[in-house]
């Protein structure tokens, strides 16, 4: 594979918080967040990364330059600002494969890259996304033939309650698409993509992967918990898939859903999925005969919540797991406010509970998945197998 990344946006939204270093560089979790796409990439087998530089290029060229990386990779450099088209056509001079994909520097979107279709000169990445107005949205019209649709129309930046938008992910077939006729400073966008759109030729590619673009402080701030946690639900998913077990329990609160230090998850509003796990759940409900949620929520007993609060949360949260195609066979809960109660975990009675209504379960063909010590106790205490996934527990370089 053959990667163009477009490292030379300026980041002038971002002046607010990120001061005087290009924006591909933002911190994000005290680390670049050039080296969470690198480490992305390098699951797949890229051999060839080509970054088109221009804003403060000499601080992107060094931080690749300092590491090594299983890759070999070029520099595209603009010694004039060129646009979206300009950059990209200069750094396909620097390419040698017929199909190339290209990624933007600050917006993360991993997709799995061998499954995105050349189809026609330039296809485009989609990302479904509801109640938007940041994007403009991409109608397409849908085929049952092919994994990729026609786009229609890039429509203007307005609120859209469910659409597509361009997520900034390109598969270029370079003996297709010919930007010879060009200006030397043009926007790929509006010139290439909008054009061939009018014309019928330009294809696009749905996907559900995990998106964020950290060109405005608020996704900004947002990236700092969810890259991390996104990378963590990656790690502790293939450890899930490699278990030997039969049936998968798991904590709710860090797991399936962000943990809110010292509040409660209190109503729909306050929920926010961990990023990747609805791509992940699907897979696990495939492997797994029985998933089991088992979750302490201690709101209800102290009254911060009812129990008829998280029944629709709960209803929701299946709702949206069934909509993914995944599934949860059973959902347990304990409310006891004292530890002493034997549900509570790390105590075993809910997992004694979820063993008399689903009798073949054998502690050890089961796997416990959660974040917290008392999950791993509770893990021990029934003699089961127990994964962790947490975040801070992740940890690089820079």
């Amino acid at each position: 594979m053959e990667v163009i990344i477009l490292a030379g946006g300026q980041g002038t939204r971002l002046r607010s918080v990120v001061h005087d270093i290009p924006k591909c560089l933002a911190p994000v979790a005290g680390r670049p967040f050039l080296r969470y796409m690198l480490d992305y990439l390098s699951t797949y087998p890229v051999d060839h990364v080509v970054f088109s530089v221009g804003y403060l290029k000499e601080q992107v060229m060094s931080f690749v330059q300092a590491h090594t990386w299983p890759f070999r990779y070029d520099f595209a450099v603009e010694e004039t600002p060129l646009g979206t088209g300009g950059g990209i056509r200069l750094a396909l001079e620097k390419c040698q494969d017929e199909q190339v994909f290209v990624l933007n520097g600050d917006t993360f979107f991993p997709l799995a890259l061998d499954a995105m279709p050349f189809d026609g000169p330039v296809t485009v990445a989609l990302k479904p996304m509801k109640a938007f107005s940041r994007y403009g949205a991409v109608t397409v019209i849908p085929s049952e033939a092919s994994a990729s649709f026609a786009i229609q129309a890039f429509k203007e930046k307005a609120y859209c309650e469910e659409g597509l938008i361009n997520a900034g992910v390109y598969a270029i077939d370079r003996t297709q698409l010919h930007l010879e006729a060009l200006p030397e400073r043009f926007s790929f966008e509006k010139e290439v993509l909008e054009p061939m759109a009018s014309a019928g030729t330009l294809k696009g590619w749905p996907t559900e992967a995990y998106f964020i673009d950290i060109g405005i402080p608020e996704d900004y701030d947002k990236a700092q918990w969810e890259i991390p946690a996104w990378f963590a639900v990656q790690e502790a998913s293939a450890q899930v898939l490699a278990s030997p077990a039969e049936a998968l329990f798991l904590d709710r609160d860090g797991v399936l859903n962000r943990h809110l230090e010292g509040t409660y998850v209190k109503s729909w509003a306050d929920w926010q999925w961990m990023p990747g796990i609805l791509q992940a759940l699907p897979l696990w409900a495939q492997k797994f005969k029985y998933m089991v949620l088992v979750t302490n929520q201690r709101g209800v007993g102290k009254g911060v919540m009812t129990d008829a609060d998280l029944s629709r949360i709960h209803a929701r949260m299946m709702q949206e797991i069934l909509e993914a195609g995944a599934r949860i066979d059973l959902i347990l809960t304990c409310t006891a406010v004292s530890d002493d109660d034997p549900r509570r975990k790390p105590n075993p009675g809910m997992f004694r509970e979820a063993c008399a209504l689903l009798p073949s379960l054998d502690p050890q063909r089961c796997v416990m998945l959660g974040d917290a010590d008392s999950d791993a106790a509770f893990a021990r205490n029934c003699g089961m197998a127990f994964i962790r996934l947490l975040p801070q527990a992740v940890s690089w370089d820079s």
